[in-house]
């Protein structure tokens, strides 16, 4: 039975952490004190440093020889057992996989390092630190990774798609990628450029059409000042932020934090990207233009709106080159001299998760259904590659990777972190926590609608993400033999918050970002409530 000490231990522990969330809140949505610029600021500082060191700090001191290996298998088990089922969802009754990824995310992938620690060691003591740490090396460097490697495959298949539609990508035997492109998420303008050789094969190049193609239709015909990064200027906007002259939804629009400014233009950084595995972003040529797109004969043209983020492909043929430029929410215009046209087709961007209508749907599925692919290892090279790059630049990939590696060492030879090193770690990773939660009290101060994504998949998300979660954990973990204090635990983490990082996968490859988000606004004031009720149930 839970005693009333108990309750108030949890609590002590708990509303330090939220009252950092409010204090953010409270000041910008009521005192004005931080505008989004600085807002962004304080949110890169959280992404590069705070948290990355706070997961260092953990997992360096977890020992890594006095692992619990039940309590891993019943949380692996658990997401098997999900990942299981929506696979045989997507591949026997028609699934989608852009559901399979994104309730994949909802139900199995809650915020644990920030919220886990500190609630399940007031509840169940310290021993629970080491099992949340054991869960957060796994999140970090086996379930972030696959979760990724989803993504990638979504925007691969994507790619493939709109530029080698019907068999024509069977035949495709390589893929060259330039060293500049990053991820396939369409953050960035990308030209595919294909070339075959005698027995039929394609070797397909992709690379970034702005910087590696200067003699393209739109840098020989439109004369772009470069100019440098303006994240010490940026604007940052809202989820909801209207498009000029157009109407955006949450599947079609770029989702980032904060709200609009008085300046019209596209904004180079956006405080989510403080969480994102991209460098830190400049200001790109296009937000200068408003429109710019030009006509060129054979040449296929992709068009983005810089309001809306959408982009639209002109039909063209399979082998041809592929431009990104700017659209014009007008049908035609007349800027500097030169006639612009804008091309109205409907959206086929692989950013855009937005639903087809019924009848567009279902031409969506005939064309896929004889769409050809490449070969595994040829689709496996390509993702690899992508996934290996957006790693490479993830703050919390090497925090996970040196922490273990020096947990490793230390504690097979026992060899202690020199003093200079510790402490220099010590007061950062002490305000990691009460930053991140800070940070998290920004973003929710930032958007205009706690629930985003309406109010019937808010409710099915927060079934999902409080209900479907702790009762696969809790069957997972009764079947691998786990009972006690460590059974509770295993079911109250499942009933943690939405994590951050799915959220930022979401808004970087335009996958149901408006979910997501509602899953970590509203999740976080719905979770405290519903772990303490799991507390006080499993405590009867």
């Amino acid at each position: 039975m839970i005693s009333g000490d108990d309750f108030y231990k949890v609590m002590c522990a708990m509303i330090p952490l939220y009252f950092a969330m409010l204090v953010a809140y409270a000041s910008v949505k009521w005192w004005k004190i931080f505008s989004p610029e600085q807002c962004s600021g304080i949110n890169r500082f959280v992404a590069v440093f705070a948290v990355p060191i706070l997961s260092f700090h953990f997992i360096s001191q977890n020992n890594p020889y006095h692992m619990d290996t039940k309590f891993i298998i019943a949380d692996t088990l658990s997401k098997v057992i999900v990942l299981v089922l929506l696979s045989l969802w997507a591949v026997f009754f028609n699934g989608d996989l852009d559901w399979v990824i994104t309730l994949f995310s909802v139900s199995t992938l809650p915020n644990t390092l920030v919220m886990g620690i500190p609630l399940l060691k007031a509840m169940y003591g310290d021993f629970t630190q080491s099992l949340m740490v054991q869960l957060v090396v796994l999140q970090c460097i086996i379930w972030y990774t696959l979760l990724l490697f989803l993504f990638e495959y979504r925007a691969a298949t994507l790619l493939i798609q709109t530029q080698f539609p019907g068999s024509t990508a069977a035949s495709i035997t390589k893929f060259e990628i330039d060293g500049d492109v990053i991820s396939l998420d369409g953050r960035d303008p990308l030209c595919t450029e294909s070339e075959i050789d005698g027995n039929g094969h394609i070797r397909v190049r992709i690379r970034r059409s702005t910087s590696s193609a200067p003699d393209s239709a739109l840098s020989s015909s439109i004369n772009i000042t470069p100019r440098a990064s303006n994240l010490s200027n940026a604007e940052i906007y809202s989820v909801n932020t209207p498009a000029r002259n157009a109407e955006i939804s949450f599947g079609q629009g770029e989702l980032v934090f904060g709200y609009r400014m008085s300046s019209p233009r596209l904004s180079g950084y956006a405080s989510s990207d403080a969480y994102s595995l991209q460098p830190t972003p400049r200001a790109s040529n296009f937000n200068e233009l408003d429109s710019t797109t030009v006509t060129t004969a054979n040449t296929p043209i992709w068009i983005r709106s810089p309001a809306g983020g959408k982009v639209f492909r002109q039909p063209s043929p399979a082998f041809s080159c592929v431009k990104m430029m700017w659209e014009s929410p007008g049908k035609g215009e007349r800027q500097g001299g030169k006639d612009v046209v804008v091309h109205e087709e409907k959206d086929l961007s692989f950013r855009d998760s937005s639903k087809f209508p019924a009848a567009e749907k279902e031409e969506a599925k005939g064309a896929v259904s004889s769409q050809g692919m490449p070969r595994a290892h040829v689709m496996l090279g390509l993702i690899l590659i992508m996934v290996g790059r957006k790693l490479s630049r993830n703050p919390n990939a090497y925090s996970s990777v040196l922490g273990l590696f020096w947990s490793l060492i230390s504690f097979r030879w026992n060899v202690g972190m020199p003093s200079l090193v510790k402490y220099s770690i010590k007061i950062i990773s002490d305000a990691g926590l009460g930053m991140a939660m800070f940070s998290l009290g920004l973003f929710m101060a930032l958007q205009p609608h706690i629930i985003a994504c309406g109010t019937k998949m808010a409710t099915i998300g927060m079934v999902i993400r409080f209900v479907s979660g702790p009762i696969l954990m809790s069957a997972s973990s009764v079947a691998v033999g786990l009972r006690g204090a460590r059974l509770h635990t295993a079911i109250v983490q499942a009933a943690l918050p939405q994590g951050i990082v799915p959220f930022v996968f979401a808004r970087e490859y335009g996958l149901h970002p408006d979910i997501l988000s509602t899953g970590v606004i509203f999740g976080m004031l719905v979770s405290l409530p519903v772990t303490l009720l799991y507390y006080i149930l499993l405590g009867i």
